[in-house]
C-alpha cells in the first residue's frame, strides 16, 4: 500500500501504473477507510463513487490525477442496469502510458476529433466477486475482512489525519522528484517465477522500493512473491473445468463423454450439476473445451465398443487435454506434462516430427493431488493477507475501520 501511494507521485516515470483493488466479502471491512487514507497521501487524488467515463477522461486530461473509485461492485455487478463497457475499457487502457480515447468535440460545422489521455493510477474498492478479470489481472488485489471481536484500532478523524499526512505527502513528492530519473531508468529484478503480466504490474512498485533502499527492496519483493506466487489466482469457468478433468483422468489417457459427464456432475463441490438450472451436457462440454483446441474423438470404451470421448493425447483436429493442462493450469506435484503421442494408436492420434512417441499408460497425472475447492461468490478474485507478517517477524498493524490491509 505504501509503495502504491508513493508510485502515484511518479506515475509518469513508468510505462505501467498498476491498479489497486480492495475487496471484501461483506461491507464494513475498511475498504473506504483505506481510500480515505490514500486520499491524504497520493498525488492529486480524486475520490469518487459514480463518475461517468466522460467525466473521468476529461478530469485526467486536465492534469494528472489519482482516481480512488469506491463501491465499484455496484457498477460492475452483472445484475445492475446500464452498460459500463466504456468505463471498463478506460480503466483497462489507462493502465499503460500513452493510452487515449478519441472523442468528437465541437459543433456540427466544426467537429474535430480530440484524443484524451487516460493514463492514470486507479484504486478500486468494492465487494468481492464482481470485478472484471480484465481489471484484476492488471491489479494487486487486497482482500479485507471485518474487525474481529477484541481487535481495536484508533478512531479515525480526518482533520487530525490531514495534519499528520500533509508533511508526509509533501516530503514524498519532493523525494520522488529527486529520484525521478532513477525511477524512469529502473529495471528492477523480479523474484524468480514472476514474469509476464505480474512482472509488469510490480515493476513500478519494486522500482520505488529499490530507490527507497533500507528494508524496502526486501519487503517489496516479499510482498510481490506473496501476491503473485503464494496466492492461488481465482480459476475461470474454463480452467476450473480443465482442472476437474485433470483430477478425474488420473492414470487414464481417454474417457467416454458419457462417463466423463457423469463423473463431473457427481463432484460434490463443483458447479457442473447445475449450470443455470441444468447439468453440463455434451454440447456445452464440447463448446467450452473447443476454446482450448480440445475436441471429442472416436475411441473405444472399457468393453471395446466404439464411442466418442476425450483423450489426453492429440488426435486429428484435437490438441489433446494434456496440451491444455500444460498451457492453462499450474503444474501439479509429480507431473511435468508431455507433448503428445505418435500416430498409429487408437483415437486417430496425429503425427508430428516434433512430438515424442510415448505409451499413454507410461504417463499419468498425480492421483494424490487434492481437487480444486469450490469457487464461491465470496472467494472469487480475492487475496487474503490477514495472516501475513512483516519481515521483522511482527504482525502488520491494522488500518482503517477495523480491517487489515
Amino acid at each position: 500500500m505504501t509503495l502504491w501511494a508513493a508510485h502515484t507521485h511518479a506515475a509518469g516515470c513508468f510505462y505501467v501504473t498498476p491498479r489497486l483493488v480492495l475487496d471484501s466479502a461483506e461491507p464494513g471491512s475498511g475498504k473506504t477507510r483505506v481510500l480515505e487514507l490514500l486520499n491524504l497521501l497520493c498525488r492529486n487524488p480524486e475520490m469518487t463513487i459514480s463518475a461517468s467515463t466522460a467525466a473521468l477522461f476529461r478530469l485526467i486530461n486536465e492534469k494528472p490525477h489519482t482516481i480512488l473509485f469506491d463501491e465499484v461492485d455496484a457498477i460492475f455487478n452483472p445484475k445492475a442496469s446500464g452498460n459500463y463497457e466504456d468505463l471498463r475499457a478506460l480503466l483497462n487502457s489507462g493502465y499503460k502510458r500513452g493510452a487515449t480515447v478519441a472523442r468528437c468535440v465541437g459543433d456540427a460545422k466544426a467537429m474535430t476529433v480530440q484524443r484524451f489521455p487516460v493514463f492514470s493510477p486507479v484504486a478500486l474498492a468494492g465487494l468481492a466477486g464482481n470485478m472484471p478479470p480484465t481489471i484484476t489481472t492488471r491489479a494487486v488485489t487486497i482482500h479485507m475482512r471485518r474487525r474481529a471481536p477484541g481487535e481495536t484500532v484508533e478512531p479515525f478523524r480526518e482533520k487530525f489525519a490531514e495534519r499528520i499526512a500533509a508533511p508526509i505527502r509533501e516530503h514524498l513528492a519532493a523525494w520522488v522528484a529527486d529520484v525521478a530519473q532513477d525511477l524512469a531508468d529502473a529495471e528492477p529484478k523480479m523474484p524468480a517465477g514472476v514474469v509476464d503480466r505480474p512482472a509488469e504490474v510490480w515493476e513500478a512498485l519494486l522500482a520505488v522500493a529499490d530507490a527507497a533502499g533500507g528494508q524496502w527492496p526486501d519487503t517489496g519483493r516479499g510482498a510481490c512473491e506473496y501476491f503473485v506466487l503464494s496466492t492461488a489466482s481465482a480459476p475461470t469457468f474454463g480452467t476450473r473445468l480443465l482442472a476437474d478433468m485433470r483430477t478425474l483422468y488420473a492414470g487414464r489417457d481417454r474417457m467416454p463423454t458419457v462417463e466423463l459427464l457423469d463423473a463431473l456432475t457427481a463432484l460434490e463441490e463443483a458447479p457442473w450439476a447445475d449450470l443455470g438450472g441444468k447439468p453440463l451436457d455434451a454440447r456445452r462440454l464440447s463448446r467450452e473445451l473447443g476454446r482450448y483446441g480440445v475436441g471429442p474423438s472416436p475411441i473405444r470404451d472399457a468393453d471395446g465398443r466404439p464411442t466418442k470421448g476425450y483423450t489426453t493425447y492429440p488426435t486429428t483436429g484435437n490438441v489433446g487435454l494434456t496440451d491444455a493442462w500444460d498451457r492453462y493450469l499450474p503444474a501439479m506435484s509429480g507431473y511435468s506434462g508431455y507433448s503428445g503421442y505418435s500416430a498409429g494408436q487408437d483415437g486417430n492420434r496425429s503425427e508430428s516430427p516434433s512430438v515424442t512417441s510415448v505409451t499413454p499408460q507410461d504417463h499419468v497425472t498425480d492421483v494424490a493431488v487434492t481437487p480444486l475447492t469450490a469457487v464461491t461468490g465470496l472467494s472469487r478474485q480475492v487475496t487474503d493477507v490477514t495472516a501475513v507478517t512483516d519481515y521483522s517477524g511482527h504482525a502488520r498493524p491494522r488500518a482503517g475501520e477495523g480491517a487489515a490491509a
